[in-house]
Parts: C-alpha cells; sequence; structure tokens
C-alpha cells in the first residue's frame, strides 16, 4: 500500500536532511578509524552530538555578505546547489511502493538534467563572489563537472539498453534476475568515477583545493550560506550512492530482509566507499583529473555502449 504523497515528500526531505547533516559527523569518526586517532568524541556519546553543535554554531555566526559582492546571486547561488540535489532524489525509488517520482517516464534524464543544473550554483556563487580565489575555484568546478557529466551520462546508456526503459523502477526490476553491476561492470566504474567527480569530493575536490584555493569557490562564504554548500555536498554523496544501488546494485531488491532496509544497508555501503577514498588516496592535479576523463573514462564509455548493443543484437529474438 502507497503512502500518501505529501507523507512520502515529508518524510523523505527529512531522512535526506538528516543524513546529511549526519554524515559530517560520521566521516569524521570513519577517518579517525582508518587513519588511526580519534575523530570527534567530546560532544555527546562518541562524540555523536558534534553535528548538533556545529549547526547550532553555523546558524548563530554571522551571515557576512562581502561588499563587493553581487548580493543577489550571492545568496541565490547556495539555494541552487542545494535543490538540485533535493529535486533529483524525487525520481529514486526506495521500495516499490516509496518514490515521489520513482515511474516518472524520463526518470534518469531527470537526474542527469538537475545534476547539471547544480553547475550553475557553483558558478554563480565563484562570480559573484568577486574574488580570485572563488572565481578561479569555480572555473576548475565548471570544467570538471561539465566535463564528467558527458561520462555519467554515457556510463548508463548500458543500463538503459539492458532495461529498455529511462524509469528508474523499471531499471530495478529488470535487474530481478542479476543485477546490472555484472555485465556493467565497465559503465559501474565510470558512473563511480564520474559521481565522485561530479561532488567534487576528495581525490577529486580541486574546485575546493585547501592549499591554493583557500576554500575555492566558497572561500567567501560563512554562516548559513556555507552551511547549505556543505549539507548539499553531503547529500550529492548520498544521492550518488544512492543512484549506484538503483542502477547497478538491484535497488531494494534482496533476500530476507526488508526491501527499504536493503536500500539502505547498500547506500550505507557505498557511503561507507566514498568516505575511504578520502583517507586513502591524494589529489592528482588538475591536468591529470582531465585527462582521466577525456583520454580514458570516455573511451571506455563508448566502448562499453558498443560491446552492450553487440551482445544484445547477438541474443536478439530472430
Amino acid at each position: 500500500m502507497t503512502a500518501p504523497m505529501p507523507v512520502i515528500i515529508g518524510v523523505t526531505l527529512a531522512i535526506l536532511l538528516g543524513l546529511a547533516t549526519f554524515l559530517t559527523w560520521f566521516e569524521r569518526r570513519l577517518l579517525g578509524l582508518w587513519q588511526d586517532r580519534y575523530g570527534p568524541n567530546r560532544v555527546g556519546p562518541g562524540g555523536i552530538l558534534q553535528a548538533v553543535a556545529d549547526g547550532i554554531k553555523i546558524l548563530f555566526k554571522q551571515d557576512w555578505i562581502p561588499p563587493f559582492a553581487d548580493r543577489g546571486v550571492f545568496v541565490l547561488a547556495p539555494a541552487i546547489g542545494m535543490m538540485t540535489v533535493l529535486l533529483s532524489f524525487g525520481v529514486v525509488p526506495v521500495t516499490a511502493f516509496w518514490s515521489i517520482a520513482g515511474t516518472l517516464n524520463v526518470g534518469l534524464l531527470f537526474v542527469l538534467a538537475m545534476m547539471g543544473m547544480g553547475v550553475y550554483g557553483v558558478v554563480l556563487a565563484g562570480w559573484a563572489s568577486n574574488s580570485k580565489y572563488a572565481l578561479l575555484g569555480s572555473m576548475r568546478a565548471a570544467a570538471q563537472m561539465i566535463s564528467y557529466e558527458v561520462f555519467m551520462g554515457l556510463s548508463v546508456l548500458g543500463v538503459v539498453m539492458q532495461a529498455g526503459s529511462f524509469t528508474m523502477r523499471d531499471i530495478v526490476l529488470a535487474q530481478s534476475g542479476l543485477w546490472f553491476v555484472v555485465p556493467q561492470a565497465l559503465g559501474c566504474a565510470v558512473f563511480t568515477l564520474a559521481g565522485i567527480a561530479e561532488t567534487h569530493r576528495l581525490p577529486f575536490d580541486l574546485p575546493e583545493g585547501e592549499n591554493e584555493l583557500g576554500a575555492g569557490f566558497h572561500t567567501e562564504y560563512s554562516g548559513m550560506k556555507f552551511g547549505m554548500f556543505f549539507l548539499a555536498e553531503y547529500a550529492g554523496v548520498v544521492l550518488v550512492s544512492a543512484l549506484l544501488v538503483t542502477l547497478y546494485l538491484g535497488g531494494w531488491e534482496g533476500p530476507l530482509l526488508p526491501p527499504a532496509l536493503w536500500f539502505a544497508l547498500k547506500t550505507s555501503a557505498l557511503v561507507c566507499l566514498f568516505v575511504l577514498l578520502r583517507a586513502a588516496l591524494p589529489r592528482p592535479r588538475y591536468d591529470q583529473l582531465m585527462a582521466l576523463g577525456w583520454k580514458i573514462l570516455l573511451p571506455l564509455s563508448l566502448l562499453n555502449i558498443a560491446a552492450t548493443g553487440a551482445i544484445l543484437l547477438l541474443h536478439a529474438p530472430g
């Protein structure tokens, strides 16, 4: 039985924002564990209330807008970044009966479109700040995100060809016999790397490289405006993990456990992978990042499409 749509929207939004806040603590604890040091451990049991303390601190920090900034665009940019991530979750089906628009016939295209719109938030933040470091960071982000959107879009074409649909729910149902991570292993690897670059997480966090650009595109931001960029990044990590689960790991499908729990466990495992990559890998040079995309990921994406098409033609009836 499907819950009323206002309930689904409200609960999904609350869980997503809560998860993004929780991840600010969870990531630091995992980093501490893997790097053999203490993480947050002072506020609450195991430091779990550190996220609450950080939230209170951000709320009470001065909401300062630089006098040299373009005020309207400066305020709008963080909202664009946050809204594109939240809207993308609208088409991700948690279970067969719990999604806002999981049956949208262009669901996958909608996600790619929203991720493309997210570039505007970053670029406008750097431009409106009227600061050299912020502008350099936003230009890096624009080139990186637009480039890796190409590879992300190409990597999922194999999934669409096998499922025969752009609808996220149909893609999950098409994996009832075999998860697409097996026949689409190459596409899954490309999508994962593109997702890390899209969310500009370590090791691909060059738009915010602190040893080069201060804080990159959000150098001039403080208070809740900075908090929105911060939460949007963690919500983006959850989004890319949820998309990987939906497209390649069978979505909510699994034995014994409830479907929602399977979806949560798979997504959580991928979020931990994101954190592990931050702990383990160094940041590449910017030219190395772009070369990885255009010289390696693009040919691999095209190879995956060609191989998938050839196999489907060979097995086509008649």
